[in-house]
Protein backbone atom coordinates (compact mmCIF):
# COMPACT_ATOMS: atom_id res chain seq x y z
CA UNK A 1 0.00 0.00 0.00
CA UNK A 2 0.97 3.90 -0.28
CA UNK A 3 2.95 2.96 -3.97
CA UNK A 4 1.49 4.33 -7.12
CA UNK A 5 -0.58 1.62 -8.98
CA UNK A 6 1.06 2.54 -12.52
CA UNK A 7 4.59 2.49 -10.86
CA UNK A 8 6.62 0.94 -13.22
CA UNK A 9 4.51 0.42 -16.38
CA UNK A 10 2.17 3.98 -16.43
CA UNK A 11 -0.87 3.09 -17.53
CA UNK A 12 -4.01 4.56 -18.20
CA UNK A 13 -6.20 4.98 -15.13
CA UNK A 14 -9.78 4.84 -16.40
CA UNK A 15 -12.07 2.28 -17.39
CA UNK A 16 -15.97 2.97 -18.39
CA UNK A 17 -17.65 4.93 -15.52
CA UNK A 18 -14.53 4.45 -13.60
CA UNK A 19 -11.65 6.23 -13.57
CA UNK A 20 -8.46 6.49 -11.07
CA UNK A 21 -6.28 9.73 -10.31
CA UNK A 22 -3.02 9.53 -8.69
CA UNK A 23 -2.39 12.16 -5.92
CA UNK A 24 -0.44 12.48 -2.64
CA UNK A 25 -0.86 12.62 1.03
CA UNK A 26 0.77 14.02 4.33
CA UNK A 27 1.14 12.20 7.33
CA UNK A 28 3.43 14.11 10.18
CA UNK A 29 6.56 14.85 7.81
CA UNK A 30 6.18 12.50 5.49
CA UNK A 31 4.17 12.19 1.88
CA UNK A 32 2.72 9.14 1.00
CA UNK A 33 0.30 8.26 -2.35
CA UNK A 34 -2.97 8.17 -2.56
CA UNK A 35 -5.34 6.93 -5.89
CA UNK A 36 -8.55 9.34 -5.87
CA UNK A 37 -11.05 6.69 -7.44
CA UNK A 38 -14.69 7.59 -9.19
CA UNK A 39 -16.87 5.09 -10.00
CA UNK A 40 -20.75 5.91 -11.41
CA UNK A 41 -23.52 4.01 -11.23
CA UNK A 42 -27.46 3.93 -12.29
CA UNK A 43 -29.78 5.69 -9.64
CA UNK A 44 -30.37 8.84 -7.62
CA UNK A 45 -27.73 11.70 -8.23
CA UNK A 46 -25.66 11.41 -4.77
CA UNK A 47 -22.04 11.53 -3.97
CA UNK A 48 -20.60 9.49 -1.46
CA UNK A 49 -16.82 10.29 -0.26
CA UNK A 50 -14.97 7.53 1.60
CA UNK A 51 -11.74 6.67 2.33
CA UNK A 52 -11.07 8.10 5.76
CA UNK A 53 -11.95 12.08 4.94
CA UNK A 54 -11.52 14.83 7.70
CA UNK A 55 -13.71 17.69 7.15
CA UNK A 56 -11.88 19.69 5.21
CA UNK A 57 -11.68 16.52 2.55
CA UNK A 58 -15.69 16.22 3.07
CA UNK A 59 -16.21 19.18 1.72
CA UNK A 60 -13.96 18.34 -1.61
CA UNK A 61 -17.44 17.31 -3.09
CA UNK A 62 -19.39 21.01 -2.25
CA UNK A 63 -16.27 22.71 -3.94
CA UNK A 64 -15.57 20.25 -6.84
CA UNK A 65 -19.51 20.47 -7.90
CA UNK A 66 -19.28 24.17 -7.57
CA UNK A 67 -15.62 24.36 -9.56
CA UNK A 68 -16.89 21.88 -12.38
CA UNK A 69 -20.20 24.16 -13.25
CA UNK A 70 -18.38 27.00 -13.03
CA UNK A 71 -16.05 25.97 -15.49
CA UNK A 72 -18.62 25.13 -17.97
CA UNK A 73 -18.43 21.30 -17.48
CA UNK A 74 -21.05 18.65 -16.50
CA UNK A 75 -21.24 17.16 -12.91
CA UNK A 76 -22.35 13.56 -13.50
CA UNK A 77 -25.77 12.31 -13.08
CA UNK A 78 -25.46 9.44 -11.41
CA UNK A 79 -24.74 7.55 -8.07
CA UNK A 80 -21.15 8.59 -7.31
CA UNK A 81 -18.52 7.26 -5.75
CA UNK A 82 -15.28 8.84 -4.75
CA UNK A 83 -12.63 5.98 -2.79
CA UNK A 84 -9.51 7.51 -1.59
CA UNK A 85 -6.88 4.76 -0.79
CA UNK A 86 -5.52 3.43 0.68
CA UNK A 87 -8.70 3.12 2.95
CA UNK A 88 -7.17 2.76 6.18
CA UNK A 89 -4.76 5.75 6.41
CA UNK A 90 -6.47 9.25 7.38
CA UNK A 91 -6.86 11.76 4.39
CA UNK A 92 -6.56 15.80 5.74
CA UNK A 93 -6.79 19.00 3.94
CA UNK A 94 -8.14 20.23 0.58
CA UNK A 95 -5.35 18.78 -1.28
CA UNK A 96 -7.75 16.55 -3.14
CA UNK A 97 -9.89 18.86 -4.72
CA UNK A 98 -7.93 18.53 -8.07
CA UNK A 99 -7.38 15.16 -8.45
CA UNK A 100 -11.14 14.45 -7.66
CA UNK A 101 -12.90 17.15 -10.13
CA UNK A 102 -10.26 15.17 -12.62
CA UNK A 103 -11.24 11.61 -11.60
CA UNK A 104 -15.24 12.67 -12.41
CA UNK A 105 -14.42 14.05 -15.66
CA UNK A 106 -12.56 10.85 -16.76
CA UNK A 107 -15.16 8.39 -15.32
CA UNK A 108 -17.55 10.73 -16.96
CA UNK A 109 -16.30 10.72 -20.10
CA UNK A 110 -15.40 14.34 -20.28
CA UNK A 111 -12.18 13.81 -20.51
CA UNK A 112 -9.61 10.83 -21.48
CA UNK A 113 -8.07 8.77 -19.80
CA UNK A 114 -5.11 10.11 -17.48
CA UNK A 115 -1.51 8.33 -17.25
CA UNK A 116 -1.13 6.73 -13.52
CA UNK A 117 2.25 8.29 -13.17
CA UNK A 118 0.91 11.89 -13.74
CA UNK A 119 0.51 13.09 -9.59
CA UNK A 120 -2.24 15.97 -8.69
CA UNK A 121 -3.08 18.04 -5.69
CA UNK A 122 -4.76 21.53 -5.05
CA UNK A 123 -7.41 23.28 -3.75
CA UNK A 124 -9.99 24.29 -5.88
CA UNK A 125 -12.01 27.53 -5.58
CA UNK A 126 -15.58 27.55 -6.34
CA UNK A 127 -14.66 29.25 -9.70
CA UNK A 128 -12.09 26.58 -10.50
CA UNK A 129 -9.51 28.51 -9.59
CA UNK A 130 -6.59 26.69 -7.93
CA UNK A 131 -5.29 27.72 -4.19
CA UNK A 132 -1.93 26.90 -2.76
CA UNK A 133 -1.77 24.11 -0.38
CA UNK A 134 0.63 22.94 2.49
CA UNK A 135 2.84 20.43 2.63
CA UNK A 136 4.17 20.44 -1.30
CA UNK A 137 8.02 19.31 -0.56
CA UNK A 138 7.16 16.12 1.29
CA UNK A 139 4.19 15.09 -1.36
CA UNK A 140 6.84 15.93 -3.98
CA UNK A 141 9.45 14.25 -2.68
CA UNK A 142 6.81 11.00 -2.18
CA UNK A 143 5.94 11.51 -5.74
CA UNK A 144 9.70 11.04 -6.81
CA UNK A 145 10.21 8.14 -5.03
CA UNK A 146 7.21 6.14 -5.85
CA UNK A 147 7.71 6.82 -9.58
CA UNK A 148 5.54 9.46 -11.04
CA UNK A 149 6.82 11.39 -14.03
CA UNK A 150 4.87 14.21 -13.12
CA UNK A 151 3.31 16.62 -10.69
CA UNK A 152 0.70 19.09 -11.41
CA UNK A 153 0.54 21.75 -8.54
CA UNK A 154 -1.03 24.79 -7.82
CA UNK A 155 0.98 27.98 -9.48
CA UNK A 156 2.01 29.16 -5.96
CA UNK A 157 3.57 25.62 -5.25
CA UNK A 158 5.78 24.87 -8.33
CA UNK A 159 8.39 26.81 -7.06
CA UNK A 160 8.48 24.55 -3.91
CA UNK A 161 7.99 21.38 -5.75
CA UNK A 162 10.87 22.18 -8.46
CA UNK A 163 13.22 21.69 -5.92
CA UNK A 164 13.17 17.77 -6.25
CA UNK A 165 14.83 16.11 -9.01
CA UNK A 166 13.95 13.70 -11.48
CA UNK A 167 10.04 15.12 -11.31
CA UNK A 168 8.71 17.32 -14.09
CA UNK A 169 6.46 19.96 -12.07
CA UNK A 170 3.66 21.73 -13.99
CA UNK A 171 2.03 24.71 -12.25
CA UNK A 172 -1.42 25.88 -12.79
CA UNK A 173 -3.55 28.85 -12.15
CA UNK A 174 -6.72 27.09 -12.80
CA UNK A 175 -8.34 23.54 -13.37
CA UNK A 176 -9.13 24.20 -16.57
CA UNK A 177 -5.29 24.59 -17.61
CA UNK A 178 -4.15 21.32 -16.30
CA UNK A 179 -7.81 19.68 -18.54
CA UNK A 180 -6.65 21.78 -21.53
CA UNK A 181 -2.78 20.05 -20.99
CA UNK A 182 -4.24 16.68 -20.64
CA UNK A 183 -6.16 17.28 -23.81
CA UNK A 184 -3.33 18.46 -25.94
CA UNK A 185 -4.85 21.66 -26.36
CA UNK A 186 -2.54 23.83 -24.80
CA UNK A 187 0.50 22.89 -22.73
CA UNK A 188 1.53 23.92 -19.40
CA UNK A 189 5.31 25.21 -18.83
CA UNK A 190 7.44 23.11 -16.82
CA UNK A 191 8.64 24.63 -13.79
CA UNK A 192 12.33 25.47 -13.80
CA UNK A 193 14.28 23.86 -11.26
CA UNK A 194 14.65 25.20 -8.03
CA UNK A 195 18.21 25.66 -6.38
CA UNK A 196 18.88 26.91 -2.74
CA UNK A 197 21.50 28.32 -1.78
CA UNK A 198 22.80 27.18 1.46
CA UNK A 199 23.40 30.39 4.21
CA UNK A 200 26.16 31.34 6.16
CA UNK A 201 26.94 30.55 9.51
CA UNK A 202 27.40 34.51 10.33
CA UNK A 203 23.38 34.57 8.63
CA UNK A 204 21.45 32.20 10.70
CA UNK A 205 19.68 33.13 13.76
CA UNK A 206 21.55 32.37 17.07
CA UNK A 207 19.36 31.48 20.29
CA UNK A 208 21.80 33.92 22.26
CA UNK A 209 20.04 36.26 20.67
CA UNK A 210 16.30 35.59 21.68
CA UNK A 211 17.34 35.07 24.98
Amino acid sequence: TGAFPGFGRCRKGRTAMFAKITSLGLRGLTGFAVTAEADLAPGLPALTLVGLPDSAVKETADRVRSALKNLGYTWPVSRVTVNLAPADVRKTGPVYDLPVLLALLCASGQLPAVNECFAFIGELSLDGQLRPVTGVLPMALAAAQQGATALFVPQANAAEAAVVQGLTVYGAADARQVVAHLQGQRRLTPAAPTRFSPAQPEELPDFADVR
